[in-house]
């Protein structure tokens, strides 16, 4: 019998001034691997104890939301994507668990399709949209259905830094704002829309520094992910523009060319941040199944 092999990449969301509409997909994955039918769901990992090996793991869940006439199955999990650090580790489960509906249950739902069960299952826009689309994406919710649009993105790496502490969703959320004027509002807006354009119109240099121009999270999050602001000192005194808080953070990302990279990271070792730096390729594709006959 042949085995179903499910990757869908890491994400990172909030891209600059887009704030729950815009991510990046990165070159880190979830991978799982449907085996043979089972009489109960088994979920094989090493993950740790605090995700269920059952029907009550995320994937599983999530699977029989979208389809619960699903046939038990035996799963192997494998993943590299940092829990709870800002790149979309619940995300990626998510989409597994439809990819794994869709696969089992022979449903042939679209990637618009895939994206609205993911967003009516409690996705946010800006993991989702990358994670199944690959690259970059824009994304948008209307009356309970969601629209996305792939992005390109030039052939550059990102330097993600990824602190050894967890930032919950929930401090971070509180620590927003609870509202910003007309005025911020209509500029941090009009700045989101130029960044779209320019990575429609393959203008990197225009889009890097809107990258950096958020007005609706960034600074409000920044006392709890100081490291901010000291790696974006830092790849700007190396000549590098385009370093923002990833999601809700604590992860911070920089994008540039290897070389670039390559030097920030060694002159950020020398500042002994509380984490690991990694340079990443971006993820091309989005979320991809390959059937093993």
């Amino acid at each position: 019998m042949g085995k179903t092999i499910i990757r869908v990449p890491a994400t990172s969301a909030n891209f600059g001034p887009g704030i729950d509409s815009i991510g990046a997909a990165l070159h880190l994955y979830l991978t799982v691997i449907i085996e043979e039918k089972t009489e109960k769901w088994r979920v094989n990992h090493a993950l740790g104890t605090s995700i269920p090996r059952d029907e009550h793991n995320l994937m599983v869940q999530t699977a029989l939301k979208v389809n619960p006439k699903l046939q038990a199955h035996q799963l192997t999990v494998m993943s590299d994507i940092p829990v709870s650090r800002g790149l979309g580790s619940s995300t990626s489960a998510v989409i597994a668990g439809i990819k794994i509906a869709n696969e089992l249950g022979e449903m042939d739902l679209t990637i618009a399709d895939q994206l609205n069960w993911a967003v009516k299952l409690g996705g946010e826009l800006d993991n989702v949209a990358p994670a199944l689309m690959g690259q970059a994406a824009v994304a948008t919710v209307n009356d309970g259905v969601a629209d996305a649009i792939k992005l390109p993105l030039p052939d550059l790496q990102a330097l993600v830094f990824i602190p050894g502490q967890k930032l919950l969703a929930q401090k971070s959320r509180q620590a927003l704002p609870k509202q910003v004027s007309f005025e911020t509002a209509v500029h941090a807006s009009s700045v989101a829309n130029v960044l779209v354009a320019a990575l429609l119109k393959k203008d990197w240099k225009l889009a890097t520094k809107l990258i950096e121009m958020d007005e609706f999270h960034e600074q409000a999050r920044s006392q709890l992910v100081p490291e901010l602001n000291e790696i974006r000192e830092a790849a700007h005194e190396l000549g590098i523009v385009g370093t923002y808080l990833s999601g809700a953070g604590p992860t911070v990302v920089t994008f540039g060319t290897s070389a670039q990279l390559t030097l920030l990271r060694t002159k950020l070792a020398d500042a002994d941040l509380p984490g690991s730096l990694r340079i990443l390729e971006l993820d091309q594709d989005g979320a991809t199944v390959l059937t093993d006959a």
